[in-house]
C-alpha cells in the first residue's frame, strides 16, 4: 500500500471509531434535515467540480485544434464556467437554507 492509501485508511478508521454518537437515535422532536443537507452540499461540490472540469477540458481541446480562435473560446469558457458555478452556489445556498430554517 502506498503512504497515501495508508493515511486514508487511518483517517477513515478514526472517523468510524469516533463517530459513534453520529449514528445514535435522534429524539422525535429533532429534524434530520442536517444529514440530507450535508449530502446535498457534497453532491453540489462534486457536480461543480465535474462541470468546470468538463468546460475546461473542452476549451483546451478546442484551443489546441484552432489556436487562432483562442480568444473566442476563452470568452465562452468563462461564461459557461460562471453558469456552472452559479447553479452550484444556488444549490449550496438551498442546502444551507434547509439547515437553518
Amino acid at each position: 500500500m502506498t503512504r497515501f492509501a495508508q493515511a486514508m485508511l487511518v483517517a477513515v478508521l478514526f472517523v468510524l471509531v469516533s463517530a459513534n454518537p453520529l449514528f445514535a437515535q435522534a429524539p422525535a422532536a429533532v429534524s434530520n434535515t442536517g444529514l440530507g443537507s450535508g449530502i446535498g452540499m457534497g453532491l453540489s461540490i462534486i457536480g461543480i467540480g465535474i462541470g468546470i472540469g468538463l468546460v475546461g477540458y473542452a476549451a483546451l481541446s478546442g484551443i489546441a485544434r484552432q489556436p487562432e480562435q483562442a480568444g473566442a473560446i476563452q470568452g465562452a469558457m468563462f461564461i459557461l464556467a460562471g453558469l456552472v458555478e452559479g447553479a452550484g452556489i444556488i444549490a449550496l445556498v438551498l442546502c444551507l437554507a434547509l439547515v437553518f430554517l
